[in-house]
């Protein structure tokens, strides 16, 4: 049972019990502090010009009238860069400030700094810049044949197969069994998703404030502390120890925050004026300033017998990258590695590439890959099902994988994934009754926007099934520290750079800390490179294991010198590595050591929809759902995290998408780039299925990703049943479905 601790008013509890997230009511009432609410005395703004063209060469960059603005303090372009002038998350192949070649509308080409938010845009509209537009490579199969964006090839020789075509960022072949095992029925389709955007709360922003000594403090809402460290440092020329990353308040992440953004930017407008410098991106910027879900196009033939064993299945997956590496590589491979779904296949072909082109830079975002090839295997899982004239729900059934068997990578499932059992839960969820109709229009799909009485309203009920990874895969050094202080009173202080990033990470390292410590006298301190290791991202479903894993071995650490040394303040710090894996072969995709991801976690879901038919709208009108989530640290946190998800997989099936033309963002707000509202969820029923990690921290898994990758594929399945529709693209539009 959990209580409200005296003078602090958070609730305190240990592992398994439901407890409400720290940041809920600041939240929900306004008083939370975001990063954008930040300040410091002396204060500069920051402010960036950004490329109008996706692909230039700059002739000719003239500061002079900027620089003679008043308030002005500062106008650097990228030969004010004292150290590398390139970064990035995985691969430095991106400028910190354009040298001579823009690759996309809205790459940083000068940074600016003045007294006041207007003086700095007055400084950046005065900044005259010669482009020579070049022609865009928009199309990602024309740019497997057009001239290459990155000439130096930056992903090549990192242990990938070698593809001389240009723009290819990875492709990866996973070959298994007999690739052309027949089958009895065959069912073929292509399959389109459009780009999604992470449509976090709080947009970019941040305070970098000099030490005075040649280094820099840059508090910042981030997804990975130590990660930005290290690609800050290099850039400004000084050594890791100088540049201190603090995680300021996070409005929501999704991966759009792994990236780097304005840190060091920031930070090089601090060092160059010597005064604290705020930046603080608008939504439009913010569309422009972050990775994106990458667009995908899906080619798929899956054979079965007659009895409707799958025999073989074959994909061809195609992945639009955007200007940047990023995280492409781990996208491309997560989309190959689960592309056949939780379903026994003992032959397969598997082909994923990744290309650069000159649209938005992708990256990671929730259920990255696994969220695109669910939704086309989910959609040939049906097809397969109406030819075969089985029961949908019996169809997967039949094929699911479960531990014992072998992934198409060749790895043998060890660990927990209860799938069978997560189907049947799943379908046995009674389903709501119809609504009578005439109805209230709010109650019918659109909405307010519906002008009719429902007479073309039909129902729909899908069922889809996906899984995923949990943690970081194919060999990455994969860890998280964690420091413990016990001081002489018996309080306790944790320190960790684990992001907070609205997941509930601050409640589970606390949670760990009593169950282990024997006390609700714990606290947390601030979340910084300067006083603790790396926790690593929070990404990847892999928080929660890792940080628990991390929390409960130093706190035992700290207990056991205590004993050794009879009492005294005790500090200890530790770090926690999971299983170790290894690469994939580059040729052949198979794995080359034990394993190439850690754990798996399954989701099933039954959707009912309604649509009418004849206005092309749409209405989510229940969702139930079984997970796979090892074990429940905070059970309310887990289903706050599944409901989530689900928002945002529905956001993709019917109405979130980022429309460009020749890689330029046309609807870059919220007026125009729509996303869900509480008035677009559904009721959720959702069925926890506690079934131990053998290897994880307290058997639990990370739950945020699955019911993304699931509930896409979902209410398609059901918008399908609704309409007879093949509805192969997503998000699926008006047209799409009128009758």
């Amino acid at each position: 049972m959990s209580v409200v601790a005296p003078r602090t008013g958070l609730t305190v509890g240990r592992i398994g019990e439901r407890l409400l997230r720290h940041d809920a009511v600041p939240k929900v009432t306004g008083e939370f502090e975001y990063a954008s609410d930040l300040s410091a005395p002396g204060m500069l703004w920051g402010d960036t010009l950004r490329s109008p063209h996706a692909h230039a060469h700059i002739v000719s960059v003239d500061l002079s009238k900027a620089l003679s603005l008043p308030g002005i303090h500062a106008v650097l372009t990228h030969a004010d860069v004292p150290g590398s002038k390139h970064y990035g998350l995985e691969f430095a192949d991106q400028p910190v400030l354009a040298v001579d070649r823009v690759r996309y509308v809205g790459e940083p080409v000068v940074v600016v700094a003045a007294e006041h938010p207007e003086q700095a845009k007055r400084a950046l509209g005065a900044v005259v810049v010669e482009y020579a537009p070049l022609e865009p490579v928009v199309d990602m199969e024309r740019a497997l044949e057009q001239e290459p964006l990155h000439p130096n090839r930056p992903t090549m020789g990192h242990g990938y197969r070698d593809d001389p075509r240009p723009n290819v960022v990875r492709h990866l072949v996973i070959r298994h069994g007999d690739p052309e095992a027949p089958g009895d029925v065959v069912v073929t389709g292509t399959y389109e998703l459009g780009i999604q955007d992470q449509a976090f709360l709080g947009p970019e922003s941040g305070l970098a404030v000099p030490d005075g000594e040649g280094g820099v403090d840059v508090y910042v809402a981030t997804q990975w502390l130590h990660v930005d460290r290290d690609q800050v440092a290099p850039c400004l020329g000084l050594r890791p120890e100088q540049v201190r990353i603090h995680l300021a308040g996070v409005g929501g992440a999704f991966g759009g925050r792994e990236d780097l953004s304005m840190q060091i930017h920031g930070a090089l407008l601090a060092l160059h004026t010597s005064r604290p410098v705020k930046m603080v991106y608008d939504r439009a910027e913010s569309f422009t300033g972050h990775v994106h879900r990458h667009p995908a196009r899906i080619r798929c033939e899956h054979r079965a017998t007659r009895e409707g064993r799958l025999t073989c299945v074959r994909m061809r997956i195609l992945l639009d990258g955007g200007a940047y590496a990023s995280s492409s590589t781990a996208v491309a491979s997560n989309a190959a590695s689960f592309a056949l779904g939780p379903y026994r296949v003992d032959n397969a072909l598997i082909e994923s590439t990744a290309v650069y082109t000159n649209n938005p830079p992708c990256g990671a975002m929730r259920g990255f890959g696994a969220v695109q090839t669910c939704f086309a295997g989910e959609a040939q899982m049906d097809l397969l099902a109406a030819e075969l004239e089985i029961d949908p729900v019996e169809l997967r059934t039949l094929n699911a994988l479960e531990p014992g068997d072998t992934l198409p990578t060749g790895q043998l499932i060890t660990g927990s994934l209860p799938t069978r059992e997560v189907i049947r839960r799943a379908a046995a969820l009674p389903l709501p009754e119809p609504e009578e109709l005439p109805r209230e229009s709010v109650r019918l799909p659109g909405g307010a926007g519906n002008t009719t009485r429902g007479e073309g309203v039909r129902r729909g009920v899908g069922f889809a099934l996906g899984f995923k990874n949990i943690c970081y895969s194919e060999g990455f050094d994969d860890f998280c520290t964690a420091r413990v202080v016990l001081r002489a009173d018996g309080s306790a202080v944790v320190h960790s750079a684990a992001a907070e990033v609205g997941q509930g990470v601050v409640g589970v390292m606390l949670q760990v800390a009593r169950t282990e410590l024997g006390t609700d006298d714990v606290s947390l301190a601030p979340h910084t490179t300067a006083a603790v290791g790396s926790a690593g991202s929070a990404s990847a479903s892999r928080m929660t294991w890792m940080v628990a894993g991390a929390v409960r071995d130093a706190c035992r650490a700290a207990l056991e010198q205590r004993e050794r040394q009879a009492g005294g303040e005790v500090d200890v710090e530790r770090v926690y590595r999971h299983p170790r894996t290894t690469p994939l072969d580059p040729e052949t995709g198979q794995i080359t050591g034990e394993r190439a991801h850690v754990a798996l976690a399954v989701a099933a879901m039954r959707i009912v929809v309604e649509v009418d038919v004849e206005l092309g709208l749409t209405r989510v009108v229940w969702v139930g759902t079984a997970q796979d989530v090892g074990k429940a640290v905070n059970p309310l946190a887990v289903e706050g995290q599944i409901e989530g998800g689900i928002a945002q997989g529905l956001g993709l099936a019917v109405m979130e998408e980022l429309v460009t033309r020749d890689g330029e963002i046309l609807n870059a707000s919220f007026t125009d780039y729509l996303i869900p509202t509480a008035l677009d969820m559904p009721p959720v029923d959702i069925e926890l299925i506690e079934v131990a990690e053998p290897d994880a921290p307290y058997g639990a898994k990370g739950v945020g990703e699955p019911p993304t990758v699931v509930s896409t594929a979902a209410i398609l399945s059901a918008l399908r049943d609704a309409t007879g529709r093949p509805l192969t693209r997503v998000p699926v539009r008006p047209d799409d479905i009128c009758l």
